[in-house]
């Protein structure tokens, strides 16, 4: 069975809307937490706003690992109207989120990922569907914002791996126990 791994950037006190602003600093380490998150993922859950932002910016980008991976995976979007900018490899995916989630974890694959998309995440979550948690904190408390675990039940998890950047940030690794 495929895995459902979140990947999220994270500020102390749990934001993860618009990174940019506490992310001061990226290092090889979160390069490397990056790349090993990512090579086993050979598709992505995106939901419609991070889709039309990532749609604009990352078929152009440079940015390596994660440019050529998300230009070339399979990217599944949760969305209700049609999408308004064509990317690669990208598709709205049909019926509802959690019962797309749910068929496609027992199809044959690598793990599927959801990035940036906090709704989705939050929603996948909710719905005990994500088998792991992969998280960067960046070592500054934003103060406002979506937080990513905002108004979700009682979740049970195991650590699996902790390190810390040079830069300060903690790259964090939990399995869902089910």
């Amino acid at each position: 069975m495929r895995k459902i791994v979140v990947y999220e950037l994270l500020s102390l006190d749990g934001v993860a809307e618009d990174p940019d602003t506490f992310f001061a600093d990226w290092d090889e380490a979160m390069d490397a937490n990056l790349a090993a998150v990512i090579a086993t993922q050979d598709a992505v859950i995106l939901g419609r706003r991070s889709y039309t932002e990532w749609a604009q910016f990352w078929p152009s980008s440079q940015i390596q690992p994660f440019a050529t991976f998300i230009n070339g995976v399979t990217k599944y979007v949760a969305t209700s109207t049609p999408l308004d900018r064509d990317w690669a490899n990208a598709t709205v995916l049909d019926g509802g989120l959690v019962e797309f989630v749910r068929d496609l974890k027992r199809q044959r694959g690598g793990d599927v990922g959801v990035h940036a998309s906090i709704s989705v995440a939050q929603a996948l979550l909710a719905a005990d569907v994500v088998d792991e948690l992969r998280l960067v904190i960046a070592p500054r408390i934003a103060g406002r914002g979506r937080r990513l675990l905002h108004s979700l039940q009682s979740i049970q998890l195991e650590s699996t791996r902790s390190e810390i950047s040079p830069t300060g940030s903690l790259l964090v690794d939990y399995r869902v126990v089910r």
